[in-house]
């Protein structure tokens, strides 16, 4: 009788150890490679075509930056290189956000990246911005997490707002008298602004985020950048103006309407907007990576006389904010040299 019982005591133990086992392994068993801190590269990141060409373009007629291998992954173009020595890959998140979110962490998961540098196009919501200009915001914002609700048939010009909705305005507000840079939310009609909820390792609940900033020392170097380059001119010889710092707001929207455009100036105070960027920050800022990211004006969002002129900027606006890029990732050499 003892020994029927150490054996099915045995049994057990043996069966509680493997689910045991099989249940609290490492995460990283399951999950993407893990990379060592050494020799970590440089992602230059592009969304589009005319974007990409222009990076291509540049990388091709300098004699210190190569392509040595490109990879498709999933369907998505990697080329892995260096430039002045310092490991690079290139590749397209594609256009909008669930493209750049998906694209972007799925390089992190496949390579050794240590910091993103983005570059593309943007439509202008800053008034003193025209095509070619180049704006590095700060702080990027999802402008289009939003709750769409009906008229309050008993008042005119209200709106019947879930009580979460109103909940979370409450919270808005407050977290806006000890954060300026937080949006001064107001509804655009029946669409009314609201904010995503994120998690990240090491927090013991999902959060709102309002924004998120890229990396100071990167914002730091654009601005080195901006007074190392040679001055950067539109084909017609006019010089471009740079701006470094501000927001930039995010959506999946191409944004073509003046009222639009003037309520984010008022909510998000944004000098740009476009369609993937607060996507790879949110992706940047989850896996601790460093980013900052460049925008060069193709459009004015709406702000314009007439027909959106996209189309006929989308290259030379590439161009202009390629070489902005190329003298920010000087700077990121010469840093990485000096340490």
């Amino acid at each position: 009788m003892f020994k029927k019982v150490s054996i099915h005591l045995f049994v057990i133990f043996s069966l509680l150890l493997i689910i045991h086992n099989t249940f609290a392994k490492d995460n990283s068993a399951y999950g993407p490679k893990e990379f060592s801190d050494e020799n970590k590269w440089t992602a230059i990141v592009a969304a589009y075509a005319p974007e990409i060409k222009a990076i291509d373009e540049a990388f091709s007629q300098l004699a210190d930056a190569q392509i040595n291998e490109t990879m498709i992954i999933k369907g998505v173009k990697y080329q892995l290189g260096s430039y002045k020595g310092e490991p690079v890959v290139i590749f397209t998140t594609g256009i909008s956000v669930p493209n750049a979110a998906m694209t972007m962490q799925m390089a992190l998961d496949y390579f050794p990246i240590d910091r993103v540098v983005m570059m593309g196009i943007a439509g202008a919501v800053n008034p003193d911005f025209q095509p070619g200009d180049i704006s590095v915001p700060e702080r990027w914002y999802f402008h289009d997490e939003s709750v769409y609700v009906n008229p309050d048939p008993k008042k005119a010009g209200s709106f019947v707002l879930p009580d979460y909705y109103e909940s979370a305005l409450e919270r808005y507000k407050e977290r806006r008298r000890q954060d300026p840079h937080s949006p001064a939310y107001e509804n655009f009609g029946f669409i009314h602004p609201e904010e995503m909820t994120i998690v990240k390792q090491g927090w013991d609940k999902p959060k709102q985020m309002p924004y998120f900033s890229a990396t100071p020392e990167l914002v730091e170097l654009a601005k080195k950048a901006v007074k190392a380059v040679s001055p950067i001119n539109m084909p017609s010889g006019k010089p471009i103006q740079i701006k470094v710092g501000g927001n930039g707001v995010t959506g999946s929207v191409f944004l073509d309407n003046a009222e639009y455009r003037n309520w984010l100036q008022r909510v998000y105070n944004a000098q740009v907007t476009e369609m993937e960027s607060a996507a790879v920050g949110q992706v940047c800022f989850v896996n601790d990576v460093d980013w900052v990211i460049i925008r060069s004006i193709s459009d004015l969002a709406g702000g314009q006389h007439g027909k959106n002129v996209e189309n006929v900027f989308d290259g030379i606006a590439s161009g202009t904010g390629t070489k902005l890029m190329i003298g920010l990732l000087d700077q990121i050499v010469a840093t990485q040299l000096a340490q």
